[in-house]
């Protein structure tokens, strides 16, 4: 057994079978979420990482330990959890990994004819013992974050803990009294019906933002909640109309790596690797609408409005400008966004949509996000066409206007991706991406027209950002020069002569003011 984490092996899966049948993997699980838009998010199972799930990214994790057996590995777990970090327990059978529960682990042994059931408890109410201690504390707080921990690792076992576990934890923090033992157990079934409600089918937003609220004041001391808060977030989110129109500014063009997962992925069992950069912007606007969410439903309404006017919503253009045609026109992937842009239009305004009568609340907010998402690519594309298919300076333009039409390329990059190095990064990702091998089947014919598009859209870019740079040695001498070949300024000349005008006014200001008293 080793105390400290250890690199993770190439193939995990077949490295975790190959340490036996009973073989069991303590390791830790970093926060991350799975590159995937809101609506592609399922409700967590509380108490599981969802690191096992399929499509997970493994890298996440960090090899603790592997122990043998049930009884071994629970013990391990209950004396390595500190209630900060995420552990999770797994196994493999086939080449497939699974998440266990410490409660399953726990419910199995207590049910075990050879089990020892009292050196089970005492480790159990140890374990307990340590979550109320290391937890925040004053008002009971320490025994309420024990509570929801104890509900979200051992549900499977209990609710919230058995007397045998708690009666020996309460008297060992010199706190055994009936109020906060009912405290416990109140807590313990408060917590299980917040999750039970997870599994309702719809939720209004209301309903969710007590949840949220709920959760959200327990996550900090029990990690185990924080996937849960986060997911209550989203689905706020997802009936935040304001919110889905910050997320259509903000979240990059995934089409191509859905359009793989679609496809490839589901029938081969891969899953393709987001770009780095994409995923990172991805992560940056999932935050950021977590963020703007939070504040608007917690009165804090000044910092979501100072969130909303950082990005503003683009207009949704009633006609296609020709960069942006001409991008779709050459760009496989710009042709599949605007069709899935269309079909997701079409679906959520069927009459027979889920949403149409059950949710009103979230069929406003896709609508809100469909119009914003239209605006945003069409800016996108425009300034992609732009790069790539530089027009010619208009024949009567007048010369003058030259420059300020050139520098539009460079306005509209900028409006479509915030800045020019964001830009590039996209771009630079995207390319990765397309290029990673094998590439899939469905897009064979189309990779090389990508890959060559994005090459010259990148090409220019980088020309664009070198002429916005500032100026070079030989650039600042030049201008010194003609600066200092400019005539002088004529000096100015000296003051006139007084008229009778200005005698007249010297004259009544020394006679002082008129009423007697005032100031001089």
């Amino acid at each position: 057994m080793s105390e400290q984490p250890a690199p993770l092996p190439d193939d995990f899966r077949s490295w975790l079978a190959e340490r036996g049948q009973d073989a069991y993997a303590l390791v830790w699980v970093a926060e991350g979420s799975e590159p995937t838009g809101f609506e592609g998010t399922e409700a967590p199972q509380v108490g599981e990482t969802g690191i096992a799930r399929a499509g997970a990214d493994l890298t996440r994790i960090a090899s603790q330990d592997v122990t043998h057996g049930r009884a071994e590995t629970l013990r391990r777990w209950l004396q390595l959890d500190d209630g900060v970090r995420h552990l999770a327990i797994l196994t493999t059978e086939s080449g497939v990994l699974r998440e266990h529960t410490p409660g399953e682990l726990a419910a199995e042994l207590l049910h075990d004819p050879a089990g020892d059931e009292a050196r089970l408890t005492e480790q159990l109410a140890d374990w307990f013992y340590r979550r109320n201690a290391e937890a925040q504390q004053g008002l009971e707080l320490g025994w309420i974050a024990a509570a929801a921990a104890w509900t979200c690792h051992m549900r499977a076992l209990a609710s919230h803990p058995p007397p045998s576990v708690l009666t020996p934890s309460l008297e060992r923090a010199g706190e055994l009294d009936e109020l906060t033992a009912d405290l416990v157990v109140t807590t313990g079934l408060r917590i299980v019906d917040l999750i039970d409600r997870l599994e309702r089918p719809y939720r209004t937003r209301t309903e969710l933002i007590e949840d949220w609220h709920a959760v959200e004041s327990l996550a900090a001391d029990v990690p185990a909640l924080a996937p849960m808060a986060d997911w209550l977030l989203d689905q706020i989110a997802l009936r935040d109309a304001h919110a889905q129109q910050l997320r259509a500014v903000l979240e990059p063009d995934l089409t191509d790596y859905l359009r793989d997962r679609r496809a490839d992925g589901a029938l081969l069992g891969t899953v393709p690797v987001l770009d780095e950069a994409r995923a990172a912007h991805l992560a940056q606007a999932r935050e950021t609408v977590r963020a703007y969410t939070a504040a608007a439903h917690s009165g804090r309404e000044s910092e979501a409005r100072q969130l909303l006017d950082a990005f503003p919503i683009p207009v949704r253009d009633l006609t296609t400008s020709g960069p942006a045609t001409a991008w779709r026109e050459n760009s496989a992937t710009a042709a599949d966004a605007v069709e899935d842009l269309a079909a997701q239009r079409a679906a959520a305004g069927a009459e027979d949509s889920t949403d149409y009568f059950a949710d009103p609340e979230r069929l406003h907010a896709a609508t809100s996000y469909l119009a914003a998402r239209e605006g945003q690519l069409h800016l996108m594309h425009d300034a992609l066409g732009r790069l790539a298919f530089p027009a010619p300076t208009p024949r009567d333009l007048p010369e003058a206007l030259a420059p300020v039409a050139a520098a539009q390329t460079q306005r509209r990059v900028i409006e479509a991706f915030g800045t020019l190095e964001r830009a590039a990064q996209l771009l630079e990702g995207q390319l990765h991406y397309q290029l990673q091998q094998p590439i899939p089947a469905h897009r064979r014919a189309t990779t090389g027209t990508e890959s060559d598009l994005l090459n010259r859209a990148l090409g220019a870019l980088e020309h664009t950002a070198a002429a916005a740079v500032s100026f070079d040695e030989e650039d600042i001498r030049a201008r010194l020069r003609e600066a200092m070949a400019r005539p002088a300024i004529p000096a100015a000349a000296g003051p006139a002569a007084p008229t009778g005008q200005d005698e007249a006014h010297a004259q009544a200001l020394a006679a002082g003011p008129a009423a007697p008293g005032a100031d001089r």
